[in-house]
């Protein structure tokens, strides 16, 4: 996998999945830190007595946001490094789907394809991923997205062909 790539490399890469990340485990006390954080204390996420007697689930499961935050880490797991970046900014997310739970103790892993790169401005490469998270034996994903990214760098490095 190629760790580091110019600015003029990007669009070369629309259509191609562009990274894999490795496997992160969602366990009891990430998805404790996150109802905290949030202040999301569903009984589905923090109590495993509870949502193993009361859901339909077999216990506690993380949180859709929990799985979907995961993807800054999985994209700094494994998406090449832009040599000319100075600053990278989540601009959002389009289409945003939670097919499966994730329960508790599971392994989920990032998968990115490049869908779309378009300059804007200067200084700034607009990014579209098409992102899927997977469950370790699971057949469905936890969730799909279009992910949003902008890759700010400074305009003398914009490619002369853009």
């Amino acid at each position: 996998m190629v760790t580091e790539i110019s600015l003029s490399d990007v669009r070369g890469l629309i259509g191609m999945e562009t990274g894999l990340s490795d496997w992160v485990t969602v366990d009891q006390t990430m998805i404790d830190a996150f109802a905290s954080a949030t202040d999301d204390h569903q009984f589905i996420h923090v109590d495993p007595a509870r949502a193993a007697a009361e859901s339909p689930f077999g216990g506690t499961i993380a949180h859709g946001f929990l799985t979907l935050s995961l993807l800054s880490t999985m994209n700094y797991n494994c998406l090449p490094k832009v040599r000319e970046q100075t600053l990278g900014i989540n601009y959002g997310f389009d289409r945003v789907r939670f097919m499966t739970p994730v329960r508790s103790g599971a392994r989920v892993r990032g998968r990115f394809l490049l869908s779309e790169a378009r300059f804007r401005g200067a200084g700034m490469l607009m990014t579209t991923y098409d992102v899927t998270i997977e469950i370790e034996n699971e057949k469905k994903p936890a969730l799909t997205a279009k992910w949003i990214t902008i890759i700010q760098f400074d305009p003398k490095d914009r490619p002369d062909d853009v």
